[in-house]
Formats: structure tokens, C-alpha cells, sequence
């Protein structure tokens, strides 16, 4: 891989198998029938890495897989989407990240999720050299084992090779915590949850919230706030994009898209405040539908989207 990138995605991919709707589980050996089954690519960097292909980026993805049947899949799914998987690991010891998610009909998502190779791939010198042609990086593997001390670096060296540089949390923990002082001088934009906001910054209020992250050293934070859209806090400036008015069907990727969204917008030449609402509205169509891409019907489509479908009032 030597041709310049629109994006690299680095950190978390699992299969997600979703089923929805799912009132109860069956009793004993019965069964239901439920409306759909969807397998797809997930994690904050996987989920990421589709999403931005979908919108029309040029992506690779720099994770790991199983030697399993759900590794192939996972291959098979981002090849099909024309995702470069020339960074994608196959760990022959470790399984593909795997969860399991039965989509309640008013939308909670509780989930069984198996632990794989995606958190313990090494940040290699290839992933290193690919971030340095990269228009933007994303990094979702926060707190990660099998990049302990690796990020910072990486980072260091894509932001002055001119990449744009994105984070994102895949759970509040002691370990993330630790690794975000390292992370963060390096890191533009920090895209945490107002979940994760309330759990790392220790404040229900998004504006304090991002400055404590800015205050350790992020040049900026998105923070998405699910029913409320989202926040973008920069040294200047807040921006305000308001969630649209939708039934969400499936919220399980919302977050990864609304990333995605963020930086396709902006790749594509858009001001700030334009790419925070195309952002708003990737994330609706995700969520109007089961699975990673929901209903996205890509760049174009997400424009119409925007047009046709009303938001709440932007605060």
C-alpha cells in the first residue's frame, strides 16, 4: 500500500451479529422469529473505516482478525466494500472480536461480546509508514495492550506529516485514562460519547467536559449526545448539530458513524458547521436501519437526507 490515503483507521474491529427485534429470549429449547439478522463490521475502527468508505473515502483499516470463519467474513466484507485490508492482521492464536446484539424493539442494545485479536495487534512499521501518507487518522484502539506506548508516537509523526489526527473511545477505563495523556497532545479532535464524557471527565455538562480533554492537550472535541446530536467544542468557537427526528431503529454504530461522517465531511471540503449536521445525519440513516450501515446510501444520499429530513432546533 503506497498511494496516499483519504483515511486510516486504527484500533477496534469486530463481526457485529445483530437480531432485531428481540422482546425476550425464547424459553427453554422454542424459538421466535424475528425480522432481521445482520452481520457486519464494527468497532471503532472498523465500524469507522466502513462508513468513511461508504461516503466515498479512500480507507484502510490497521487491526486484526481471528484465523476463524468470522476473520474471513470480516475480510470478505470490508474487501467487498473496498476498504484496503493490506493493514488487516490475521491472528492465528487469538479469535475475531465478535458481539452478539439482540436489538430490543425500543431500541436498547444489550449485548454478548467475545474478546479477540483486534485489541492485541502491534502497531507495526508498515501501519507507521501508511500513517504518514494519510490525509486523517483515526485512532480507536485507546488503552489496548498490544499498542501500550506505540500511539503516541504514531501520532506524533502522521500530525507532522501533516495528517489530520481523530480519537475515539471504545469504554471508559482506567487503562484509556492513562494512555490519554499520552494521546491526546497529538490528537486534533477527541470524539468521545457524553456517556464517556460523564465517566472520564467526571461532568454532565459537554462543554466542560471537552475543555478538560483540551485542557490535556486535544486541540478540540466532538461529543456525541445520541437524542441530542452533537457538540463540537474548539478553542474559538462551540457548534451546536441537532439530531434529527427520527424512530431509531438500531443505535449500535452510531457513534463510529457519526465520526465517520465528521471526516468524510470535512475531507470533502466542508466548513465546520456543514460537516457536524452531514455528521448528525450519517448517524440518523445508521440508525434507522439494523447493522454497521443501516440505511446509508452513501455521500450523495446523505445530502438528500439532510434536505428531507427535519432536525430539532439547534441549540
Amino acid at each position: 500500500m503506497d498511494q496516499p490515503l483519504d483515511l486510516l483507521a486504527i484500533g477496534l474491529t469486530t463481526l457485529d451479529i445483530t437480531v432485531h427485534p428481540v422482546a425476550s429470549l425464547p424459553e427453554g429449547e422454542s424459538g421466535q422469529l424475528v425480522e432481521t439478522i445482520a452481520l457486519s463490521p464494527a468497532g471503532t475502527a472498523g465500524g469507522t473505516a466502513l462508513v468513511a468508505r461508504t461516503l466515498g473515502l479512500d480507507v484502510a483499516i490497521a487491526s486484526a482478525v481471528g484465523a476463524d470463519p468470522q476473520g474471513q467474513l470480516v475480510q470478505s466484507m470490508f474487501y467487498a466494500a473496498g476498504v484496503d485490508t493490506s493493514l488487516l492482521d490475521t491472528d492465528r492464536e487469538r479469535p475475531t472480536s465478535t458481539t452478539v446484539l439482540p436489538i430490543r424493539p425500543n431500541g436498547d442494545r444489550p449485548n454478548w461480546h467475545m474478546m479477540g485479536a483486534s485489541i492485541f495487534a502491534p502497531v507495526t512499521d508498515v501501519v507507521a509508514a501508511a500513517s504518514r501518507r494519510a490525509a486523517a487518522v483515526h485512532w480507536g484502539a485507546v488503552g489496548f495492550p498490544g499498542v501500550a506506548g506505540q500511539g503516541a508516537d504514531l501520532l506524533r509523526e502522521a500530525r507532522a506529516s501533516g495528517a489530520f489526527i481523530s480519537c475515539d473511545l471504545i469504554a471508559p477505563s482506567e487503562a484509556a485514562q492513562a494512555d490519554l495523556d499520552a494521546l491526546l497532545p497529538h490528537v486534533d479532535l477527541f470524539m468521545p460519547s457524553l456517556a464517556e464524557v460523564r465517566a472520564m471527565a467526571g461532568t454532565d455538562d459537554p462543554v466542560a467536559g471537552a475543555r478538560h480533554f483540551m485542557a490535556r492537550g486535544a486541540g478540540g472535541c466532538l461529543i456525541k449526545m445520541g437524542a441530542e446530536g452533537a457538540l463540537l467544542v474548539l478553542p474559538e468557537r462551540q457548534v451546536h448539530a441537532a439530531a434529527h427526528r427520527i424512530v431509531p431503529v438500531d443505535t449500535t454504530s452510531c457513534g463510529d458513524s457519526l465520526c465517520a461522517g465528521f471526516l468524510a465531511a470535512r475531507r470533502r471540503g466542508m466548513e465546520v458547521d456543514a460537516a457536524l449536521r452531514f455528521a448528525v445525519a450519517t448517524a440518523a440513516q445508521v440508525a434507522l436501519g439494523v447493522g454497521t450501515l443501516g440505511r446509508l446510501e452513501g455521500y450523495d444520499g446523505t445530502l438528500t437526507f439532510m434536505g428531507s429530513t427535519p432536525a430539532g432546533d439547534d441549540a
